[in-house]
């Protein structure tokens, strides 16, 4: 079996929870709904999707390369993975700053344009990039198969999770961006909810290796 049922679960949960949490992909797909309509939303979510692509082929290439030549270096990046994850679970934590109150609605323009921006930025954003080499690998098993394989599914599972959340977003954001600006502070805790599921996660990963 390529991926474990208790394993996948968790990432599964680790995933939505973070997918759900609003943050400038949300508010993105959001301004550009509000600005141009539901379609330059739904465009605007799949070029996020594309440049997490790019992200998702770089951690399968690069990590599985790397579990095939230095099974040392791959416990490294997977230790610093799970720190990574705590560290980030923390900050979400003590977060105070509320959603914004309200959320400006960009400029009209062609929807090739919205997409290319939607892929450059994620591309080229190192935070995406960093996620992806820190949460992955937290749920690989090089014992179950091919490594290549997993980093492409786990991938695939969280970003084709959050293009349907922002694309549902995208089709309703009148009414969600009025609901985020009435209740700004339920943002907050929706971090501080998603902060302690990654702080558990990382814990919980950290315990089983000392195991």
């Amino acid at each position: 079996m390529l991926f474990d049922p208790t394993r996948l679960t968790a990432f599964f949960l680790a995933g939505l929870a973070l997918n759900l949490t609003p943050g400038p992909d949300t508010m993105y797909v959001l301004a550009r709904s509000l600005g141009q309509g539901r379609r330059a939303g739904i465009v605007s979510a799949l070029g996020i999707f594309g440049g997490c692509l790019f992200h998702i082929a770089a951690a399968a290439l690069g990590l599985s390369t790397l579990l095939a030549t230095s099974a040392l270096a791959f416990s490294v990046v997977k230790w610093g993975g799970a720190a990574y994850l705590v560290w980030m679970g923390v900050q979400m934590l003590r977060s105070k700053d509320a959603a914004p109150e309200a959320v400006q609605a960009l400029p009209p323009t062609g929807l090739w344009r919205i997409f290319r921006d939607g892929v450059v930025t994620n591309v080229l954003n190192p935070k995406v990039a960093l996620f992806f080499l820190a949460f992955l690998p937290q749920f690989v098993d090089a014992s179950a198969g091919s490594t290549g394989l997993q980093f492409l599914g786990l991938g695939l599972m969280f970003s084709f999770t959050g293009t349907s959340w922002l694309v549902l977003l995208a089709a309703s954001a009148g009414a969600f961006g009025g609901w985020l600006r009435r209740n700004p502070r339920v943002a907050v805790w929706q971090k501080r909810v998603t902060g302690g599921v990654f702080v558990a996660l990382g814990a919980r990963l950290a315990l089983q290796r000392q195991e």
